[in-house]
């Protein structure tokens, strides 16, 4: 397990990055930023720690800045300014070599669009990170079949992609994360493609092996019901401004502002009736 900080990470493309950062700390809007500096804020700076073993959900509408801060924790991207830490190790000094260390041996993604190699076979697929890692090949196939098993795809061992459905493919996927033992899960929307039934299963299996796994997730969704049904912890982005992090309890009885409050306002209603 791992803890995650966040220590006034910010990430701005383009244009006069440092005044549109400054402008960000003032709260002007990302239009008026956009037209003084020609610069986007993906992120302004952000400061919060993740904490070991916690299921925590990022929540935001598209351009928010969600996946930004996803891919600050894997490297995938460089914070403009500021830190992102995994257990003490700024990710930002890191070597070409130490993140893929850390991308191979710490962490693991479960994407949105599942993401499969489609000319491998479920097992191929699965057994991808274990290779990377180089694990022995008897090793490797006795780790791939328990999570083949564990996630219920067996007997689509030799399947390929093109033969599964959408759930059964981003099962696949998850069985692929986390058999390389990983300690955090990074999952970007994995279960938004999937028709309601099969995301609900989908939610239903990732809860009940985190009982067991209690592995550090950061978990990036747009949808409020999933973010309270999966997460001990949900933060609320809004133009890339971190807007109000709590527990599920706090984010619907004491929204922060108005912004929050519209985002929760169904799932507050739908208590209530």
């Amino acid at each position: 397990m791992s803890l995650i900080e966040f220590d006034r990470a910010a990430k701005v493309y383009g244009g006069d990055w440092e005044h549109a950062l400054a402008l960000s700390r003032d709260s002007v809007s990302a239009a008026d930023i956009r037209a003084r500096t020609d610069a986007t804020v993906a992120l302004a700076e952000t400061s919060l720690s993740i904490e070991p073993g916690e299921v925590f959900m990022v929540m935001g509408l598209s351009g928010s800045g969600k996946s930004t801060l996803l891919r600050l924790i894997n490297g995938l991207i460089s914070p403009s300014a500021g830190h992102v830490r995994v257990d003490g190790a700024d990710i930002g000094s890191l070597s070409e070599a130490g993140l893929r260390a850390l991308r191979r041996e710490r962490m693991s993604m479960v994407f949105q669009g599942f993401a499969l190699l489609p000319h491998r076979t479920v097992t191929d697929n699965v057994a991808f990170g274990l290779e990377l890692q180089d694990m022995s090949a008897p090793a490797r196939d006795a780790v791939t079949q328990a999570w083949i098993e564990k996630v219920g795809l067996d007997g689509f061992e030799q399947a390929f992609p093109r033969e599964l459905s959408g759930g059964m493919r981003q099962r696949v996927g998850l069985a692929r994360a986390l058999a390389t033992g990983a300690d955090i899960l990074l999952m970007d929307e994995p279960f938004s493609a999937l028709d309601p039934l099969i995301r609900r299963e989908m939610q239903d299996l990732l809860a009940d092996l985190e009982k067991d796994l209690k592995k550090t997730i950061v978990f990036v969704t747009h949808d409020l019901a999933e973010a309270v049904k999966l997460g001990g912890r949900i933060a609320i982005l809004r133009e890339g401004r971190l807007v109000q992090v709590g527990t599920r309890q706090e984010i619907l009885d004491t929204p922060a502002d108005d912004y929050v409050r519209a985002f929760t306002e169904d799932l507050r209603t739908s208590r209530q009736d």
